[in-house]
């Protein structure tokens, strides 16, 4: 059978009824192309098939068309070995490879082990093969204080996720991950319960920080204990949460509710306490963090506290390429809060006491 041609942009066109140069100026994210104009024209290009060839792109226009996720290479491949999955990965991909998609963009990931001697070596090397328009950092390299000022020095442009403060000028978007945990502990405690157990996530994150200050902000706040036997420290993982969940429901007087840092943990938590008899949520309510897909289909489904996730790499996605296409400072220096959002299942309910 012979191949398929591949559309050509004057067959795009044709196809919108518009100019070469329009297509050219949509495709190149440029401004001042009516939205109707820009909507028949991606149109075309969605219907044929079009798919610019990036390196002709860049030598006109200096561009790549090549955005690079660095993800924290021990912690994806610590949790990869134990899970054989990342829901959090997997919803940055989406998120940003969609909004990428849109603009006629490549998102790529790469691992990356900011804490090694060669790291700036490492990261010099990968950019230089890459040239990428633009580099979203995630937890924990997006508080790596010499990442940052590395890339400052390569005069790379960069967005930061989930990161705490910091005095380079740069695009961070979050969502505040402290309000978030002390909502759903509210929510524990609104229900009656008063001995309620926390597991923390990865030891160094920003976000285990915020989670486990929301939790102890909203104890505190209700004058309930903050007993440190019934908080431990765990890591974002499944088995983590079963281990915790295992001893927590251990002891002498358990808690009746288990807020976990993260939902792999939360269902981590539920499968013990089904392996244990326990019954959720008659004996034992659970809340999570994150909203994972998986959350919505467990027996019972996860109350949780859902974080934008794949917003939040779609914002930078869409600011870097932005930037790209103006060539100014405008669309990075700003920190973006996205909202979260608190969703509650069947998995919390009155403690049996009352």
């Amino acid at each position: 059978m012979t191949p398929r041609r591949a559309p050509t942009i004057y067959e795009v066109a044709a196809h919108a009824g518009v100019s070469i140069k329009t297509v050219s100026r949509v495709l190149n994210g440029e401004p001042n192309v009516r939205p109707k104009v820009q909507e028949r024209v991606k149109r075309a290009v969605s219907e044929l098939g079009y798919r610019p060839k990036a390196s002709a792109r860049g030598l006109a226009g200096g561009r790549s068309f090549t955005l690079v996720t660095f993800l924290d290479e021990a912690l994806t491949l610590d949790h990869w070995k134990i899970d054989r999955s990342n829901p959090y990965v997997e919803r940055l991909q989406f998120g940003g490879m969609m909004a990428c998609r849109e603009a006629g963009y490549h998102l790529l990931f790469e691992l990356l082990n900011a804490e090694a001697e060669n790291a700036e070596a490492i990261l010099s090397s990968t950019l230089s093969a890459l040239n990428p328009d633009g580099v979203i950092l995630t937890p924990p390299i997006s508080d790596n204080q010499k990442i940052l000022e590395i890339l400052v020095r390569m005069g790379t442009p960069f967005a930061r996720l989930s990161a705490t403060e910091t005095d380079v000028a740069c695009l961070s978007i979050t969502m505040d991950e402290r309000a978030g945990a002390y909502e759903a502990t509210m929510h524990l405690i609104g229900l009656g319960h008063k001995r309620i157990g926390f597991i923390a996530g990865t030891p160094g994150l920003a976000s285990s920080r915020a989670r486990q200050d929301g939790y102890t902000d909203a104890m505190r706040a209700s004058d309930l204990p903050v007993d440190t036997a019934t908080m431990l420290q765990s890591d974002y993982t499944y088995e983590g949460g079963k281990a915790s969940g295992r001893s927590l429901l251990s002891l002498a007087k358990p808690p009746t509710a288990i807020f976990a840092a993260n939902d792999e943990m939360a269902l981590g938590v539920i499968h013990v306490a089904s392996e244990l008899g326990v019954d959720v949520p008659r004996d034992l309510s659970v809340v999570g963090f994150d909203d994972f897909p998986a959350s919505r289909y467990s027996q019972p489904t996860l109350t949780t506290v859902r974080q934008p996730v794949g917003d939040m790499a779609a914002q930078a996605a869409q600011r870097l390429i932005a930037h790209a296409a103006a060539k100014t400072t405008q669309e990075l220096n700003a920190a973006l809060a996205i909202s979260h959002a608190f969703v509650v299942r069947n998995s919390t309910s009155q403690p049996k006491e009352g």
